[in-house]
């Protein structure tokens, strides 16, 4: 099989594209055909040697659509389609930049789809990112105010799009006013333009209007967004656009405003149920939600896929096909 291998962390030109022999089935394990996959922000961090506890050489990728070649089990039949969210995959154990990949069987979910594999690489991801946010970690409900900070980002995209149909009302930023009409596009009932303090730039400290908050820039502008949020409101940090994982001197009395509660979402940690994706992806077949890809890449092009990630040009999903 063909495989993109990192064998050690720095920049784009680090991967090495070369011939492996396909992985060997084991117990509790599945070889799946890779189709497609989209590219991750925490897959350019760990590229770069900031994920903890990372060994190299490994072969990168969190998430993966394809096709099951083989299951010991007997759970999976050969040819079955199948979404691979996070779970360790590209990190502890080699994941989707190749041709065929061995996946432990609990993060695997079967679907079924007509949609292309282009579009179906953009979902897994993106979908358990957004979902969860909003509903699992913020828990939503119609007729609330939601900010997504850092909206023109895949899953800020997505995210707009779900908070609207659940019935909310949904601000969201960017740092460019060229990316207004974009955002508008994809659910957004109001742009805000961000210079990291949308407090000062938008007087928001006179009154916090925000029921609940998804910041997906991370630990640069956390607080900021916990000061937009009402008492009573809700932040889920999600994204770490910022690529900063930690807060220096993090002082919880003086850092988070009364009455307002933060949280976090972590599809590695808390999963939606298998019936919420073939619903979601149901509702793309539909036409009622419009997956955000950005551009496609073959999988021969992984270098220049990364380094188009890197250039932060945001808008939707970066797809690498097998």
């Amino acid at each position: 099989m063909k495989a993109a291998v990192l064998y050690h962390p720095g920049g784009a030109d680090h991967f090495i594209l070369e011939d492996r022999p396909i992985p060997k089935v084991t117990e509790n394990q599945v070889l799946v055909r890779v189709k497609a996959f989209g590219l991750n922000r925490s897959e350019l961090m760990t590229r770069k040697g900031l994920s903890p506890n990372v060994k190299f050489p490994r072969i990168l990728g969190i998430e993966c659509v394809g096709e099951v070649v083989e299951d010991p089990s007997g759970e999976y039949r050969p040819g079955q389609k199948v979404a691979a969210f996070m779970g360790d995959m590209g990190r502890q154990y080699d994941g989707s930049y190749a041709e065929y990949t061995l996946l432990p069987r609990q993060i695997l979910c079967p679907f079924e789809s007509s949609l292309s594999w282009e579009v179906l690489g953009a979902l897994p991801e993106m979908f358990q990112t957004a979902y969860g946010s909003l509903h699992i970690a913020l828990g939503i409900k119609a007729g609330e105010k939601l900010l997504i900070r850092g909206g023109t980002s895949s899953v800020g995209l997505l995210a707009a799009q779900l908070a609207k149909i659940a019935g909310l009302t949904v601000t969201a930023t960017t740092r460019e006013v060229s990316k207004t009409q974009l955002l508008l596009t994809n659910g957004a009932d109001e742009v805000l333009v961000d210079d990291g303090s949308l407090l000062l730039r938008h007087n928001l400290d006179a009154k916090p209007r925000f029921d609940k908050v998804l910041e997906l820039i991370g630990t640069t502008t956390l607080k900021d967004s916990l000061a937009c949020t009402i008492a009573g409101g809700k932040v889920c940090m999600t994204g770490m656009l910022s690529e900063q994982w930690s807060i220096a001197k993090f002082d919880p009395m003086g850092y988070i405003p009364a009455a307002v509660s933060l949280t976090v979402y972590d599809s590695g940690q808390v999963r939606v149920s298998r019936e919420f994706f073939q619903q979601f992806i149901e509702q793309v077949e539909a036409g009622k939600i419009s997956p955000p890809i950005k551009k496609i890449f073959p999988l021969d092009h992984i270098v220049s896929a990364h380094e188009f990630m890197e250039s932060n040009s945001g808008g939707g999903k970066i797809i690498i096909t097998t």
